[in-house]
């Protein structure tokens, strides 16, 4: 296996810096077409828009824009090159608004990552992100092929046939959530039996440093990466484990949140991302998580700008067990049962497992009735906690986060 998975990684800053002036007026110029733009790119030259500087000058696009658009008439709010049914998949994500994804070569670019974490042929990936309705599972799955490596569409649960199929079929590395790893490893201790993975790709949460000294010790190198399901790969690491090298399919801003305005080197800001996918042409979207660009290069060689990773959310969108919790869900929580004054969704930690607890304000009420409504509204199942009126503070938070990630 090759230690890079193109040429595209080592490029010099230059050529680099040539190709996404080359492309990325293209990519404007496809935009522009499009119905979703008509407004926002109607006076846009696109031959102007030949770098990170000049797409400071266009508008941010926002997820709740898009879903805003959708409907019958265009389920992807005119903001894809194709209709929906030119798609191979088309994805929902909670609101809910719909995300188109291709079959073609590597379409999500998370080939690219699987390569990094040292995945190739002879591989077998027991992939454990979901494949129901959420696009995880398929984006992990065509990153696999794209390096040669076989896969088991595990999925999540079942943690007991999880173990029985790794061992049989002698899996070697596994994709999924952070911690969900360690739940197959202790069934399998629980079990006796011994797995043969040595390798794990994980996205869709927080990594904590001691959950992956814990995989670590148990022979397990763990890498992270940095995608959403409109996006595909944003930024993943390397075994140099410092930072995270972007991907080449993409263009990164980081801005003062709710301004689009570039923040000074090396600040903490929000992710705007523009993907060059010609599919799919995102300008300027932006993704609602805080990070901050690090100097130099990657001690691995690859040459790409690299950012420190995920450092929390520009609004109170939060992600728990792989999953966003949005401050709207809340509210139509609260909207559900007439009893309810307020609630409050909290995001904690029992030993590396994240943990979602819904405080409801309320006078009394039926807290199993509560229990389904959250799972329902917002597609995870947690702890409900009733409380007396008055008791929630009056700080504007719906959702808070109490996870350390130092």
């Amino acid at each position: 296996m090759s230690r890079y998975f193109d040429e595209l990684e080592t490029r010099t800053a230059d050529a680099r810096a040539a190709d996404i002036a080359a492309s990325l007026p293209l990519q404007i110029a496809r935009a522009k077409g499009l119905p979703g733009y008509a407004e926002t790119l109607r006076d846009v030259d696109p031959a102007r828009i030949d770098g990170p500087g000049a797409l400071a000058a266009l508008p941010v696009l926002r997820k709740s824009e898009i879903g805003r658009r959708q409907g019958a008439g265009d389920a992807l709010g005119g903001f894809a090159t194709k209709p929906a049914n030119g798609f191979a998949h088309v994805f929902q994500s909670p609101g809910p608004i719909y995300e188109p994804g291709g079959s073609d070569h590597d379409w999500f670019r998370l080939g690219r990552f699987l390569n990094a974490a040292g995945v190739g042929p002879g591989d077998i990936v027991q992939n454990c992100f979901g494949y129901h309705l959420t696009p995880a599972g398929m984006m992990f799955e065509s990153g696999a092929r794209a390096v040669g490596a076989t896969v088991l569409p595990a999925g999540t649960g079942q943690t007991e046939l999880q173990v029985r199929a790794a061992v049989d079929i002698g899996t070697t590395a596994y994709a999924g959530t952070p911690d969900y790893l360690k739940v197959i490893l202790d069934k399998a201790e629980e079990m006796g039996e011994r797995l043969s993975i040595r390798r794990a790709a994980v996205g869709g949460g927080a990594l904590f440093p001691s959950l992956r000294q814990d995989y670590a010790d148990r022979g397990i190198a763990c890498l992270q990466c940095y995608a959403t399901a409109d996006l595909g790969n944003i930024a993943y690491e390397s075994e140099a484990m410092e930072g995270m090298i972007l991907d080449e399919g993409v263009i990164v801003e980081i801005v003062t949140p709710g301004t689009g305005d570039p923040v000074a080197p090396g600040e903490v800001g929000e992710v705007v991302v523009t993907t060059l996918n010609p599919d799919y042409p995102l300008i300027r979207f932006a993704t609602g998580d805080l990070s901050a660009v690090m100097p130099g290069e990657s001690p691995c060689g690859r040459t790409n700008m690299r950012i420190r990773g995920w450092m929390g959310r520009a609004d109170q969108t939060t992600k728990i067990k792989g999953m966003f919790v949005r401050p709207e869900q809340v509210a139509a929580l609260v909207a559900k049962h007439a009893e309810i004054a307020r609630a409050r969704v909290v995001a904690s930690r029992e030993g590396e497992m994240d943990v979602m607890t819904v405080r409801i304000e309320a006078e009394g009420g039926d807290a199993g009735a509560y229990e389904r409504s959250v799972a329902e509204v917002l597609k995870l199942k947690g702890k409900v906690e009733v409380v007396a009126p008055g008791a929630l503070p009056r700080d504007g938070l719906v959702i808070e986060d109490q996870r350390s990630y130092d």
